[in-house]
Order: C-alpha cells, then sequence, then structure tokens
C-alpha cells in the first residue's frame, strides 16, 4: 500500500454549506474500513468546527485554525501550535470597525473587504503576521504558521510520511498542504489556479469528489494516476530529461570498477534524501558509512541488528545505512534475506522504506535465492539493485526489475546478461564504447535502449575517500606485502592499514615494492587515485627507505583520512 493516509480540507471540499451529505459519511467510512486513516485540515476554529459537524471520531487528527492547532478526536487532546493573537491587534481592529471579527486560539479572522484594513493594521504595528485568503474570508496568522506546517504536526504524530498522504482541497489556503502531499486532488469546484496546481481534478463537487478520490485509492491505490511532478530525474537524452516514477519500479544498476555506478548510485540516493523519501541502504563493504544526511547503523567492530535497523527506520525522518563489515561474509546473505522480511512487514504496516538500496546485489540476492514468503516476494518493487554482475544476482529479484542502468566498456554485455537471466528479449543496443558519465539505460516498458548522459553525485569524491582509506577494499583489491623471496603475505585492504603496515615491515621488503612500482601501481589500478599514483611514481626514484617511506605516508594522509 502506497497512501496510508487522506488529508482534507472541510468547507467547500468535505462540506457543502458547512455540511457533509452521508453518501460522503459513508465513503470516509470505506477508507477508514481499508487500514487508512483521515485528518481534516480545516480553517474553522474547533468549536466552530463541531456546532456544524459532529463526526469528528472518523479523522484521526484535525489541524484546525489553518494549522494553528492540532486536535486528537480520540484523547481529546488539544495542542497549540502557535502563539495567542496579540491583543492590541485586536483592539486596533475594533476600533477601525472590523466586523465580523473571530478570535481563536492563535488565528483572528474576518471578511472582504477588510483585508485592506487588516494589512494596514498590521503594518502600523509592526508584527510579524501574514494574511491568508479562502474564498472571502480573511485570517490572520503568525507568520511560520499555515495548513502545510498543521498537516506536518498531525502527521509527525501518527508516523506517517507525507510520500504516503494524497490531499485534497478547493481553496487558497490549501495550496500549501496539497503541494506538499505526495499526491493532490482539487474538488471540480475548487478555484482554478488551485485545479492547474494539483496532480487530479474530480468529475465531482466537493463531499462527492472527495468520495471519488476515495474510491479511486481503494481501487488501484492511485497506480494508474502517478503524479508527473514526482519523477526522478537520472539524466538526459539530448535535451529531453530522463526519468523513473517514484514508486513501484526496481533499478539495476551493473557496471565494472571505474564505469561510474557508484557515481550514479550516490546521486540517485542523494536526490532521493532531498526530496525526503526515506532510504535504506544495504551496505556490505562500508561505501556509504556516513554518507551525507544518513545514519550508519553497524560497523567494522559491531554487527548490524534487524531490530536496529527496524526501529531506527519507525521515523520517518530517519536515513538508514546498514554497514554490513561486523557481520562474516558468509553470514551476509542470511542476514539480509532475514533483514529483508522485517523490512517489508514495516513498509506492510507504514509503506516505508520508500527505497531500498542494495549494493554489491550479486552477493546479497545470488543465484540461488528465492523469497521466504509471499509477503517478501511482494516487496520487490522500489529497489535498487548494484552490481558488477547482472548475471549473478536471483532471477527471482530481476523479474522485478523494470530499468536497467549499464555502464562502462562492457554496458552492452550487462544488458543483454541481465536480459538472459531474467529470461526476456534484450532490446537492440548500441555497442560502441560509452564516453565518461553516460550509460545505457533500457526502461522495460520501451522498446529501446537509450544512451544518457547521467546526474552526477556531489558526495561521491568524500565517500571514495572514505571507502579506500578505513573500508573493506576485498581480496582483489587489497595491497599484498610480500617481499623479494614472496616469504610475507601481508594484507592491506585499505590505505590506513597500508600506512599501519608500511612503518613495520622490514627495509628489504619496503624497497623491494619500491623499486618494483608496486606502490604507484596499486594506487592507479586499486585506489583509482591518478594523482596519488604519480607522485608515488617520483617517490619511487629514491633509495632511501625512510625517505620514501614518509613522503609517501605523507602523500597519502594530504588525499584521505589519516589514523586518528
Amino acid at each position: 500500500m502506497r497512501y496510508f493516509a487522506v488529508a482534507t480540507d472541510y468547507d467547500g471540499t468535505l462540506a457543502h454549506d458547512g455540511r457533509v451529505s452521508g453518501a460522503t459519511l459513508q465513503a470516509l467510512e470505506r477508507l477508514r474500513q481499508s487500514g487508512r486513516k483521515l485528518v481534516l485540515v480545516t480553517g474553522r476554529q474547533l468549536e466552530d468546527l463541531r456546532s456544524v459537524f459532529a463526526r469528528e471520531d472518523l479523522f484521526e487528527r484535525i489541524v484546525a485554525e489553518n494549522g494553528a492547532v492540532l486536535y486528537s478526536p480520540e484523547t481529546r487532546e488539544k495542542q497549540v501550535l502557535a502563539d495567542p493573537p496579540d491583543p492590541a491587534l485586536i483592539d486596533a481592529l475594533k476600533r477601525r470597525g472590523v466586523e465580523p471579527l473571530s478570535v481563536g486560539e492563535s488565528i483572528v479572522a474576518t471578511w472582504q473587504p477588510h483585508e485592506t484594513t487588516v494589512i494596514q493594521t498590521i503594518r502600523d504595528l509592526g508584527l510579524e503576521l501574514h494574511v491568508i485568503f479562502n474564498k472571502g474570508a480573511v485570517m490572520i496568522l503568525p507568520a511560520t504558521v499555515n495548513k502545510m506546517t498543521g498537516l506536518k504536526s498531525a502527521l509527525r504524530s501518527l508516523g506517517i510520511s507525507e510520500h504516503n498522504v494524497a490531499g485534497i482541497g478547493d481553496a487558497e489556503n490549501d495550496h500549501a498542504f496539497l503541494k506538499w502531499c505526495e499526491f493532490s486532488a482539487a474538488v471540480a469546484n475548487a478555484l482554478p489556479a488551485l485545479k492547474q496546481a494539483a496532480d487530479f481534478t474530480t468529475k465531482n463537487e466537493r463531499g462527492a469528489g472527495v468520495a471519488e478520490l476515495i474510491e479511486m485509492i481503494l481501487a488501484d491505490d492511485l497506480a494508474s494516476h502517478e503524479p508527473a511532478r514526482r519523477a526522478i530525474e537520472i539524466g538526459s537524452e539530448g535535451d529531453l530529461k530522463v526519468t523513473l516514477p517514484s514508486y513501484g519500479s526496481s533499478i539495476l544498476i551493473a557496471g565494472g570498477s571505474g564505469s561510474g555506478k557508484s557515481n550514479f548510485t550516490g546521486a540517485l540516493v542523494e536526490s532521493l534524501i532531498e526530496r525526503k523519501y526515506q532510504i535504506c541502504v544495504i551496505d556490505p563493504e562500508g561505501d556509504y558509512e556516513s554518507f551525507p544526511g544518513t545514519i550508519s547503523i553497524g560497523d567494522e567492530k559491531h554487527a548490524a541488528s534487524a531490530h536496529q535497523v527496524v526501529q531506527a527506520l519507525e521515523k520517518p525522518s530517519e536515513q538508514i545505512v546498514v554497514n554490513f563489515l561486523g557481520i562474516p561474509r558468509d553470514d551476509r546473505p542470511h542476514f539480509f534475506s532475514s533483514l529483508a522480511g522485517r523490512l517489508q512487514e514495516l513498509r506492510l504496516r507504514t509503506g516505508r522504506p520508500h527505497w531500498i538500496v542494495i549494493d554489491e546485489a550479486h552477493h546479497m540476492l545470488p543465484p540461488g535465492w528465492a523469497p521466504e514468503s509471499a509477503e517478501v516476494a511482494g516487496g520487490l518493487k522500489n529497489l535498487v539493485l548494484i552490481t558488477v554482475h547482472p548475471d549473478h544476482v536471483a532471477a527471482a529479484a530481476l523479474k522485478a526489475v523494470d530499468t536497467v542502468v549499464a555502464l562502462g566498456a562492457s554496458a552492452a554485455e550487462a544488458l543483454d546478461g541481465f536480459a538472459k537471466s531474467a529470461g526476456i528479449a534484450a532490446p537492440p543496443t548500441p555497442r560502441e564504447p560509452l564516453p565518461r558519465r553516460e550509460a545505457l539505460v533500457w526502461q522495460r516498458a520501451s522498446r529501446r535502449a537509450q544512451v544518457v548522459k547521467l546526474v552526477e553525485s556531489k558526495a561521491d569524491h568524500q565517500r571514495h575517500q572514505r571507502k579506500y582509506a578505513r573500508g573493506e577494499l576485498g581480496a582483489d583489491n587489497s595491497f599484498y606485502f610480500r617481499g623479494p623471496r614472496r616469504k610475507l603475505n601481508l594484507r592491506a585492504q585499505n590505505l590506513i592499514t597500508f600506512l599501519q603496515m608500511a612503518e613495520g615491515v622490514d627495509e628489504q621488503t619496503w624497497l623491494y615494492h619500491l623499486k618494483c612500482g608496486d606502490y604507484s601501481r596499486w594506487f592507479r589500478e586499486k585506489i583509482k587515485d591518478g594523482a596519488l599514483a604519480a607522485e608515488a611514481e617520483k617517490i619511487e626514484q629514491s633509495n632511501d627507505t625512510k625517505d620514501s617511506r614518509a613522503r609517501i605516508k605523507d602523500a597519502i594522509e594530504r588525499r584521505y583520512t589519516a589514523p586518528a
């Protein structure tokens, strides 16, 4: 389920002349019976609302006074979210003949044509207030308060993300909260400007329009009405943007070492975090440790637990990286499978995390992997699978993939490998080498693969510095101090370990690798730092053990984080 709540305005939307019809109430009941929640967002004061509406029990929360008051009908708890009205303002408006004048917990309201007097009075008193219009009503509130801020507080108290909410309204003061909701609808009687801004306009007016939206949600969870404004840009083909839907799809990112797949993955994750979609990154090698905007669970000394991960994800605002370094390599697939079940349970309950990013997918989802339950199988969507070997990923996971992004010299072969493993026909694919930052993108609904210039990551360089300094580079990418007679086999799995070993190895071993050019070769081919490699090549001309050790150490520490 994607939409766990509906937020609706009252006057002109849910109600006609202040009253809600029986048919509309029945539609609200049907929505609640589906397990979804209702939030009422109104400019009215609570007592005024109660005088015309007796079914507040249908709503989990009521946001009143245009965002200034939050009320829970079940517990009858009321929270005032803004400062009370300034008595000087009320007195001044009365003296200037502004009638009628309504004063609430925070709101002061009147009607047109008093807006000019209201604005002039606020200016004369030097108050930091703003004026909101609602089809003839003139509302005065603190500058930081509107329906969106009130709805934010309501959803926070319910543990629901705005990306799991559909909103509906009709007037000027509904713009802010509708824009914030994942899906926005305007009833047929709404102002033209609101209709233009909304994702959808109902055929029916007022309460019948709300009932229409509810039936759409109950029919297919709005799957047939994907909001275009939520699309995720991944690059461009010429002058045209290439996008992915924000929900219901899964992506495979495939490419060899140095192909740019890490940079593109970083850009995609950055975009999701910026849009406040909740993500959970499965990080087998510590590559995403301290990724901007995330909390990392687990490290090389402390194994992550599924309970820790789920507990952290209970807050819609938290972005989580699950670091697998503390889990023995052979145990990682089993831990992931167990965690995947817990994540799907959380998704069924909350709709989150919105995206699960799985690095080294060929290790987490090997060819023999199959979903442990129907629930886990149903959760194979909104996944990002990252791999060097798409043909080594479980067919069950590949069949759920809607979009393939293949990078590097073997992009065409990677796309072919995906298609073969997924049991589908590959599209015609360009075979010539691709320029840097370009990829073959195949959206399976299309018959062709596009050559796309990809968006770039802002944090990629910093993240890779951490990876090479402290991460686990793997046996194939590590440096081995072996010496001239190969009596040693000391493995440095990252630059910090390299520095520690470099201080301790004997002079003969150090000079052997120095004269063979092994240090510069490792920096260039495995660390992928051409500047460091070039500096090391110059140092390798030295025969002085002490001097060369010190200079190599200095070259590394100037570029990477040294041990504490």
